[in-house]
């Protein structure tokens, strides 16, 4: 039987009523209805992109992104379907493409505020927050009621370090649409950059009520209790998120930071393995033919390469297990970067060092350096904690002695730090390095106890700020021009009577070198220094000075300035 002669009356009227039954909420029925024009007419655009556009609706992104692409073989001029499928391409998180589409759809219908929102979107995900915040802009200034493009804006205003103005964009689009749930959640986000985390719970709650299964609010208000101080609520919030989203390693990450705080070592580092599949981390991930070692096969007689990874405190820190791997017999390559290479020479248990970056020998397995409290299933007791473990060149010793020794006339000689390393590139690292860090002038009340002879160790930007501060200048001492690497540190710390030190690899370094030292803590504690203790099993001649409160530096600093004022009395 052929076509009949009306065929498109009839797909009109067919497509009408798929149109009404998607409007009302008919889906399954509207996309019968789709399905039945495809197979009249294979190439029907209307069909196609609407179809494609249920199919996003429903989450098949990969389906969606195949229908809509078909319909722009047969019409490539319809600006609707480019940025719909920019928006498809978003959600798969294919943002390059998802940017070429939303400017396809701009060339040909340049005031188009969806494509503009999707634009800004592909845009932040490629990084690009400048560039983002333009595109939402532009669709806001065409649409001042597009609740979306307000909400997306406060995301990239909050990359940006403008965490009040993204309050402020969170407002206007929960004045335009009170019961939006990913606006209540930003809205928690900016009010936990700004510190204040009882007005992010309840944001994130509200989202929460209108949205019970949203993982991400879930997973913030875990972050948030945090916060408070208040760790088994945030677990349990953590199992909220996983419920929903099993995969979600950001929830996995927290939850495993959570119990590394709470002292729950060994599941802690379990879960730890999750930072791999970080979208920030993986990127770091080393790949091997050589299998990962943790713990779970003989490496007697073997070579394995342990290799450093995230940041300088990480790998003065997790050096340590070096000695306990040549133990069980195998030959250590060691992998570290340039400024730690020659302190590590002084490392037991290491058979050959590598600088990161150099031809790597061969070797049969291989170990990130954070994966072996798991390989030897660390616990609070067995955390390998002798000390000192890093040593300093005796003849650099020697002749740091005489020049500390010039300027102390007997005093004590104490090394400040106080400042980590800024890397505003990266949001969440931003926040820590904001939180952990203060400025040299917070230092104030203990400069002048007496007896006490100060000297910098603060490398960095924050470096400058003891040349700008007059008090500084007369009271600080400052030969950090001369260290350009950690066995020069190492050789200047290891005269000093005690490091007075924020969450830096130098409170690490001193540690590692069985120097007293004085961390001054931020209230959300880094994992490693746990929950309310005042010392660490990692660190013996390390005491830990901790916030009260998010934020309340000078607690820190008053009790800091008693306890050097007893010292030296």
């Amino acid at each position: 039987m052929g076509k009949p002669a009306n065929l498109p009356q009839q797909l009109d009227s067919m497509l009408r009523q798929a149109v009404a039954l998607q409007q009302n909420g008919a889906f399954a029925e509207a996309e019968e209805l789709y399905r039945e024009i495809l197979e009249l007419k294979p190439r029907h655009v209307d069909a196609l992109q609407l179809l494609g556009a249920l199919a996003l609706q429903a989450g098949r992104l990969e389906e969606g992104v195949d229908l809509l692409k078909k319909a722009l073989t047969v019409n490539a001029k319809q600006a609707a379907i480019h940025s719909n499928l920019a928006y498809a391409l978003n959600a798969l998180q294919r943002f390059d493409e998802g940017l070429a589409s939303a400017d396809r759809a701009l060339a040909l219908q340049a005031k188009f505020p969806d494509a503009l929102n999707n634009r800004g979107n592909a845009q932040a995900g490629l990084n690009q927050p400048l560039d983002a915040l333009g595109s939402f802009d532009r669709a806001i200034a065409l649409t001042p009621a597009f609740a979306q493009a307000w909400n997306n804006r406060a995301c990239v205003l909050r990359d940006l370090g403008r965490p009040a103005d993204a309050l402020a964009s969170c407002d206007h689009a929960l004045a335009l649409q009170p019961n939006y749930p990913d606006a209540w959640s930003n809205r928690g986000n900016a009010l936990s950059d700004l510190n204040q985390p009882q007005d992010a719970e309840l944001s994130y709650r509200r989202a929460l009520e209108l949205a019970p299964t949203f993982a991400d609010a879930w997973n913030n208000l875990g972050l948030t209790q945090i916060d408070l101080d208040r760790h088994a609520e945030a677990l349990a919030s953590y199992e909220r998120a996983l419920a929903v989203n099993p995969t979600a390693a950001e929830t996995h990450w927290n939850e495993s930071l959570c119990l590394l705080q709470m002292g729950q070592l060994e599941a802690g580092f379990r879960k730890y393995e999750w930072r791999w599949e970080r979208n920030r981390i993986k990127a770091g991930k080393r790949s091997f033919a050589q299998p990962l070692w943790l713990g779970d096969f003989s490496i007697e007689g073997k070579t394995i390469l342990l290799h450093a990874e995230q940041g300088l405190g990480d790998t003065l820190q997790f050096c340590r297990y070096a000695a306990l791997v040549s133990a069980l017999g195998a030959k250590v390559v060691l992998e570290v970067p340039a400024e730690l290479m020659r302190l590590m020479t002084t490392l037991d248990g290491v058979d050959q060092l590598i600088e990161a970056g150099q031809p790597l020998p061969p070797f049969d397995c291989h170990c990130p350096l954070l994966s072996l409290p798991l390989a030897f299933k660390t616990d609070l007791a067995s955390i390998p904690s002798a000390t000192p473990y890093l040593l300093a060149d005796n003849e650099a010793v020697e002749q740091w002695r005489e020049r500390l020794n010039e300027h102390a006339n007997g005093r004590l000689k104490v090394g400040l730090v106080w400042a980590g390393g800024n890397r505003p590139h990266v949001a969440e690292l931003r926040k820590n390095d904001a939180r952990r860090s203060i400025t040299f002038e917070r230092l104030a009340p203990m400069l002048d106890v007496p007896n006490v002879q100060f000297f910098s160790l603060q490398k960095g930007a924050a470096a400058l700020q003891l040349s700008d501060s007059d008090a500084g200048r007369h009271t600080v001492i400052d030969y950090t021009e001369a260290l350009h690497d950690f066995a020069d540190t190492a050789a200047l710390v290891a005269n000093l009577d005690l490091v007075i030190s924020v969450d830096t690899s130098t409170a690490h370094l001193a540690g590692a070198l069985d120097k007293p030292v004085w961390i001054l803590n931020r209230f959300d504690t880094c994992w490693r220094w746990m929950l309310e203790r005042t010392d660490t099993p990692w660190y013996p001649r390390a005491r830990l000075f901790r916030q009260p409160a998010l934020g309340d530096w000078d607690s820190v600093i008053h009790a800091t300035r008693s306890a050097l004022a007893t010292l030296t009395t």
